[in-house]
This record gives structure tokens, C-alpha cells and sequence, in this order.
């Protein structure tokens, strides 16, 4: 019987010699960690729409140009994840988060002295996004290492620090820009970044893996034995091992293309309405703070989608339907959308701010689920990386064009009905390919059922014999 291309994967995935996940002790640590570390790259990226009319008023420009700020820092953070996941196989996870930490708490103190837009695009955007890289990737990875059973909890635990960080600072930051200005606020939040490097310093890494233990264990027994170890022969077998370990052999499977092709679509989608959630609302009438506390609702369902789908998600019974999951999620997300330019009123945007909000935090903990799945946890890391390098681009043009289309109607309208499409169509992406499988399966069961003296009765009734 042929063995199919995901098999082999499988296989070499078993053979690479991965620590087994503990399943607990430190690996709550790492999950703490993950929060906090999710609470300082993404609920600080959501917030810096809080700056956005501030921007616009300080430098005198549009929509359009003003958006770039959130679409760099945005399209940075994903464009440059591999970089992220790359250091943290080959340095360490540990290393990588701080170098992170350091690079993006330098970009907002130096955005907090930024005279003009050009500044805020190199420093809050580039600047700012390469540390965030550096920093998400790793400790996103590191709770894959440390759960298998427990996975989608220890998840939605670990990423709904961006709905609980987004609940705190949405109020906080506006307090802050309210008494300090938009730059001392910056500078605050510099401060509150570098928070990075202590999750960092937390992330000890399980055992090393496959030839790496082997070489350890081997250089044991020669020092007891007293022979003289060949450092060199050693560090070249141990860059082979490094090579050897085919860390992007996901990128062929099947599975995976599938769910890059939707990943493309709702990075689109979900970029736009966090930036323009806020201004919509002041321009139907929405005070500074009622705006700010929509943000705050929107990040506190966050964090009930975030742990209700990763608990309900791990039971026995329903681990098979995680991506049933996931996509229900996106779906129903793009389905809020449509009718965000309905709603004209503190009163009616509640509601929405809820609903997307649940969704949002259900989906954003799937995705490194479903990923593992697909890939296993040893490539976790790699494949996260491309997970999010593959946000990069329309994270980068999503909020711009949203600018363009409010500059070109005059109104909201589009910008949200365009999000709401995107979520949508990348939910029909991975229910299609879920539905031509499964025809293909009971096609193939079909006819693995029939004896050839049925197939042959069947054909000579047909007269094709």
C-alpha cells in the first residue's frame, strides 16, 4: 500500500527525537509568560489605533497616510516571524524574546520623539514590528513544547492576554495621552514593553533533541572514560544534525497549503476593523472614553473566546473538530462585519464589540492549534513562522485601502463590508477543501468495499464489459 506524502512526514516528525511535553509544572511558567508576552506585542498593536486621530490632527493627514503607521508595525511583526522562529530553533527562545524585548521597547521611545510621519513608519513601524517578531514567535511556540493533551487550553490561556492586556490598556493608554500627551504615552509604553525580557528569562527550554542529546550523552561517557574529545569532529557532526532536521518539510503538505491560502484572506479581514473601530465611532457621535471602552469589551470577549474554544476544544469527544471549530469562528467573525455600518450609536456598537470580540479570541487560539496539527509540534516553530509571515502583506495593505475607500465614499461602509467578505471567503476556503476530502474518502471506501466480482457484475451490467 502506498504510503502518502503526510505519512512520511509523520514518520520523520516521530524519528526526530522530540522531548516528550510534560504536560504541566514549568510549562505553566511558560504559559504565563506567553501572556504576558501576548499582552505587550499584541494588546500594545491594537492600542496604537487609540493614536490614531491624534496622528492624523498632529501631522495634518489623511486617512490613508495616517494608517500606514498600524499597517507597518502590523505587516513587520508577521513579515519578519520566520526570522523569529529561525533564531529561536538555532539560538534559543529564550535569547530571541529578549533581543525582542530590548529592539521593540527602543522603537516606541524613540517614536515618542518622532516629528513627523516618516519617523513613526521607521520607528514605531519597522523598528517597533522587528522586535515584536522576534519575541511572538518564540514564546508562541514554546507552550506547543510544553502540552500535547492539554494544548488548545494552555492556548487560549496563553493568547488571551491580548484580550485582557487590550481591556486594561485601551482606558489607560487614552488616560495617558489625555494628561501626557501622545508622546509621553509613548514612553509609557516603552517602559511597559520591556516587560518582554522577563518573559524571556522565564522560557527554559525542554531537553535537547534527537543527535544533540546524543552527542551530550556520548562527550559524557568519553570524559569518564578519559579519552580526549575532537571538538571539531563533534561541531560537525552537530551543524549535519541541524541540517538534517528538514525543519520546513510542512510547506509541502497538502494540509498546509490549504490553510495558508485561508490564513492570506483572514489576515486581511481581521486587520481594518481594529483600526477603524475607533474612528467610526467618533464619527457617529461616540465619545473619546465610550470609544475607548468599546476596545475594552472587545478585548474582555476576546478573552472568554480565547479560553471557552481552547477548553471545549480539547474534550475527547470533540478534538477532531477543531478546525470545524475554527472555521465556524472565522465565519460567524466576517459575519459581524456586515453590519458594523448599521450601527450608529454607543448602545448598538456594544453588542458588536462582544460578538466580534468572542470570535476574534476563539479563532486567534486555534490558530497555533490547528497549525500543530497539521505540522506536529516539533516544527511548531517554523511553521508559526510562516504561519504569520504569511499576515505580513495584507496586514500591510488592509488598513490603507480601508483609508482609501473612507477617503474616496466619505463614510465606513465598504472598509468593514471588505473585512467582512475576506473572513468569510477564507472560512469557504477550508470548508471546501474539507468537503472535496471527504467525498474523495467515502469514493475510496465506496470502492475498496466492492470484491472484483462485484466491480465486474457492475460493469458488464453497464455494458462497459
Amino acid at each position: 500500500m502506498a504510503v502518502t506524502k503526510e505519512e512520511k512526514f509523520e514518520e520523520g516528525r516521530r524519528a526526530s527525537g522530540a522531548a516528550t511535553p510534560p504536560e504541566g509544572g514549568w510549562g505553566w511558567m511558560i504559559v504565563a509568560s506567553c501572556f504576558l508576552a501576548t499582552i505587550c506585542i499584541r494588546a500594545v498593536t491594537r492600542c496604537v489605533s487609540m493614536f490614531f486621530v491624534e496622528f492624523q490632527l498632529h501631522f495634518e493627514k489623511d486617512y490613508s497616510s495616517t494608517a500606514w503607521i498600524h499597517s507597518l508595525i502590523d505587516s513587520t511583526t508577521m513579515l519578519c516571524a520566520p526570522l523569529g522562529g529561525f533564531l529561536g530553533n538555532h539560538l534559543s527562545c529564550r535569547a530571541t524574546v529578549i533581543m525582542g524585548g530590548l529592539l521593540s521597547s527602543t522603537g516606541l521611545v524613540l517614536s515618542s520623539f518622532a516629528s513627523s510621519l516618516e519617523h513613526l513608519y521607521i520607528s514605531l513601524g519597522i523598528v517597533t514590528g522587528l522586535g515584536f517578531a522576534l519575541s511572538y514567535t518564540p514564546a508562541i511556540a514554546m507552550v506547543g513544547r510544553y502540552f500535547n493533551e492539554r494544548k488548545a487550553l494552555a492556548y487560549g490561556i496563553a493568547l488571551s492576554g491580548t484580550g485582557i492586556g487590550t481591556f486594561i490598556l485601551a482606558p489607560a493608554v487614552q488616560l495617558l495621552i489625555e494628561y501626557y500627551s501622545w508622546r509621553g504615552a509613548l514612553l509609557v509604553l516603552g517602559g511597559f514593553v520591556s516587560n518582554l525580557c522577563v518573559c524571556g528569562a522565564l522560557m527554559r527550554p525542554l531537553e535537547p533533541r534527537g543527535c544533540e542529546r546524543m552527542l551530550e550523552n556520548n562527550m559524557g561517557n568519553l570524559e569518564k572514560d578519559g579519552i580526549a574529545v575532537n571538538t571539531k569532529t563533534l561541531s560537525r557532526c552537530h551543524s549535519f544534525c541541524l541540517e538534517s532536521r528538514e525543519e520546513f518539510g510542512f510547506l509541502m503538505l497538502p494540509d498546509f497549503l490549504i490553510l495558508s491560502v485561508s490564513l492570506l484572506f483572514l489576515a486581511y479581514g481581521c486587520s481594518a476593523p481594529l483600526v477603524y473601530l475607533v474612528p467610526y465611532s467618533l464619527s457617529v457621535g461616540v465619545g473619546h472614553q465610550q470609544a475607548a471602552f468599546l476596545m475594552s469589551i472587545f478585548g474582555v470577549s476576546g478573552i472568554v473566546g480565547n479560553i471557552t474554544f481552547g477548553w471545549i476544544t480539547d474534550r475527547k469527544c470533540l478534538k477532531k473538530y477543531r478546525m470545524l471549530s475554527y472555521m465556524v469562528a472565522i465565519g460567524l467573525e466576517g459575519l459581524c462585519c456586515m453590519f458594523v455600518p448599521l450601527l450608529h450609536s454607543f448602545s448598538l456598537l456594544v453588542p458588536f464589540s462582544v460578538f466580534y470580540g468572542y470570535f476574534d479570541g476563539a479563532y486567534v487560539a486555534l490558530i497555533p492549534v490547528v497549525t500543530s496539527d497539521v505540522v506536529g509540534s516539533t516544527y511548531l516553530t517554523s511553521a508559526l513562522g510562516v504561519v504569520y509571515f504569511l499576515h505580513a502583506i495584507p496586514y500591510l495593505i488592509s488598513p490603507p485601502i480601508g483609508g482609501c475607500l473612507v477617503d474616496s465614499t466619505g463614510n465606513y461602509t465598504a472598509t468593514f463590508f471588505l473585512s467582512g467578505a475576506s473572513f468569510m471567503f477564507s472560512s469557504a476556503v477550508l470548508a471546501s477543501a474539507l468537503l472535496v476530502r471527504r467525498c474523495r474518502r467515502s469514493k475510496s471506501n465506496s470502492t475498496a468495499h466492492l470484491s472484483p466480482n462485484h466491480i465486474t457484475a457492475a460493469a458488464s451490467q453497464q455494458g462497459i464489459i
